[in-house]
């Protein structure tokens, strides 16, 4: 089974954290929450969910993982503005490894310059500054290109979640 990789800060999306993280959990596979800070206690912005960082960002590899999700909500813009959060999912992307990334998760795709040439969804108040970092903005509730796998809001979860478990 696959090792996958979640980025998580305050403030996100708390069914796209935990959706995704229990149904690939429950087809087997092996799931790290990463983050800034090891220990860290993360809570949604909704209140319903909290997780505990287990691995910092610094002590991680792109190859221990098969790949990456990034949950939305406000999450993504702290983590975006970490250089070794960037050079993380730089690393991902080069091993042309999985990642999906719902909401606002996206915006880290951008923020490491990995858009260019590429067809992705995401929330749709997003879309000109996807279009603006290189993307070809599609709506749909769940867009394949290549290694990325993209949704835009929690109605996008089951399509998500079927496009990462066929690729994992």
């Amino acid at each position: 089974m696959s090792k996958i990789a979640f980025l998580l800060a305050n403030e996100f999306e708390d069914s796209e954290m935990q959706v995704p993280y229990d149904e690939l959990k429950k087809a087997g596979h092996e799931a790290d929450i990463i983050g800034l800070e090891k220990g860290q206690k993360v809570t949604g912005k909704n209140g319903k969910a909290e997780y505990t960082i287990e691995k910092a960002i610094t002590e991680v590899s792109a190859s221990d993982y098969d790949a990456l999700v990034i949950p939305g909500g406000s999450s993504p813009e702290a983590l975006r503005l970490d250089p070794n959060v960037l050079n993380f999912v730089t690393e991902i992307n080069n091993a042309k490894k999985t990642i999906g990334a719902i909401c606002h998760g996206p915006q880290i795709l951008a923020s490491a310059n990995l858009l260019e040439g590429r067809t992705i969804t995401s929330y749709p108040p997003l879309k000109v500054d996807m279009i603006n970092a290189g993307a070809t903005f599609k709506d749909g509730e769940a867009i394949v290109d290549g290694n990325f796998i993209t949704s835009r809001t929690p109605d996008d979860e089951p399509a998500f979640v079927r496009e990462l478990l066929k690729v994992l």
